[in-house]
């Protein structure tokens, strides 16, 4: 499962000038000189200093990025109910907004009961609450990296996983618009053989090729073939929803 991850390539680059909320209402053009970039506003030139931003421009087929609802702020310690990035496509057109980390299903009139954040791909689309979405609303769900805790023996620990090439992990998400709030989940699997010693389930995480297919309705539910995870010990105040910093994803003694 997923419960807790991480999200900090929301923000500029470091060194950059640029303010993350100032990215709002601004297109990103992959390959386009930040000064031909059509119809954007003044902070057009910083998208591309954006690492999420820039990684979606280099989608197969993606030809514009755009962010209208402006972009989530660095998170270090995110958790169900809270704000995440999804990534949505539409023909060339890839937008990059805020949504609940919980899915709120289109029949569902209030928020009780646990949140639905993570989908398990053996029941998806069957099970009530997310088989609408998993027909017709596919999302990608973006990632740094993700907490997982795993006992050795010694009480359990937290690790940090992450795809030791160092890039974004792309997670199958599904999302809603349930009392009309933008909502979205992460979909689950089996483990791979590599993982299972953290833990017996597993993000849906996709290769570059998978990503449009998923989005445009495949189904791709077996265990993920991405295989450059790596995992590392994280800080124990992760534990803690409050905290909420850098720190907690340094390498630890």
């Amino acid at each position: 499962m997923c419960g807790r991850f991480v999200l900090f390539s929301t923000q500029p680059e470091p060194g950059s000038a640029a303010d993350a909320a100032d990215a709002a209402d601004a297109a990103y053009v992959p390959g386009t000189p930040d000064a031909a970039v059509p119809g954007a506003s003044h902070v057009a030139a910083v998208l591309g200093t954006i690492p999420l931003l820039e990684a979606v421009g280099q989608w197969e087929g993606v030809h514009t990025v755009v962010a209208p609802a402006g972009l989530p702020p660095a998170r270090y310690n995110i958790a169900p109910t809270t704000t995440i990035a999804i990534v949505r496509l539409n023909a060339g057109q890839a937008t990059v907004e805020p949504a609940r980390w919980g899915l709120i299903p289109h029949w569902k009139k209030d928020l009780d009961g646990p949140p639905l954040f993570n989908a398990r791909a053996e029941t998806v689309a069957t099970k009530p609450s997310f088989r609408q979405a998993y027909a017709r609303n596919r999302c990608i769900i973006p990632l740094d990296g993700y907490y997982e805790w795993h006992d050795d023996g010694s009480g359990k620990k937290p690790h940090y996983v992450t795809d030791s090439t160092g890039g974004l992990l792309w997670a199958a998400g599904l999302w809603s618009t349930g009392q009309d709030i933008l909502s979205a989940t992460m979909v689950t699997t089996a483990a791979t053989p590599a993982m299972e010693w953290l833990h017996g389930r597993l993000p849906k995480f996709l290769r570059p090729e998978e990503l449009r297919p998923w989005l445009a309705g495949e189904d791709l539910l077996d265990p993920s073939g991405v295989d450059t995870l790596q995992a590392r010990l994280a800080d124990t105040a992760v534990g803690n929803v409050r905290n909420d910093f850098p720190e907690l994803i340094a390498p630890q003694p």
